[in-house]
């Protein structure tokens, strides 16, 4: 064996030995310290967020939007509605993107007309009072969030649908209006999935 074979056989050796040391540390170790850290500091959210019903069955993840309507399609009247969705074939985690037209795009101004004639009905306003994320789609199509202009909007259909006062959806509606982040980032929004689901809760 010359002095060539033999260097690169130890070169070679090293090579490996870093590799295995490497995985181990940043690809086994560090994971498993992220994870116990997260799931020490932040359980709920290192699980994903998960919400639950009152019978304890996850229904959903307070990071991801959803659909409430039958199987036609169509809304439900007794749930707040999302803002509209373009993954997939609508909150699809697995094809999350937008729409990806522009705002003079022909065929996003037909819809957003379409979706505002339509809002504007099942919510006995005018169409001009229908607010932009009601008739829009998020860039991600996941978001779980709508305006508190759109819960708002939303209030009187979901107390009738239930049976409940006004004053009642309205409380539930401000206590799961989220504020802006840090005091000063965004914008307030409302998590529908879980305004939702207390909804459920209140026997309904």
């Amino acid at each position: 064996m010359n002095a060539t074979t033999r260097s690169t056989g130890r070169t070679l050796w090293v090579a490996v030995r870093a590799m295995v040391a490497l995985t181990l540390v940043l690809g086994v170790g560090y994971t498993l310290l992220v994870t116990g850290i997260g799931q020490l500091v932040l359980p709920a959210q290192a699980d994903g967020s998960l919400v639950r019903d009152g019978g304890g069955q996850v229904v959903g993840s307070a990071l991801l939007g959803q659909g409430f309507t039958d199987a036609d399609g169509a809304a439900l009247p007794q749930y707040f509605q999302p803002r509209p969705s373009a993954a997939g074939d609508g909150w699809d985690g697995a094809a999350s993107s937008g729409s990806n037209l522009g705002p003079e795009n022909p065929d996003l101004v037909a819809s957003i007309a379409e979706r505002k004639a339509a809002i504007a009905e099942r919510e006995g306003v005018a169409p001009g009072d229908v607010p932009a994320d009601a008739v829009t789609a998020s860039g991600s199509g996941l978001d779980p969030h709508v305006s508190p202009a759109y819960a708002e909007l939303q209030v009187a259909r979901v107390a009738a649908a239930r049976h409940l006062p006004v004053d009642e959806v309205e409380a539930q509606v401000a206590r799961h209006t989220e504020g802006r982040t840090l005091g000063y980032l965004g914008e307030p929004v409302v998590n529908v999935l879980e305004l939702n689901v207390a909804l459920d809760e209140l026997g309904r």
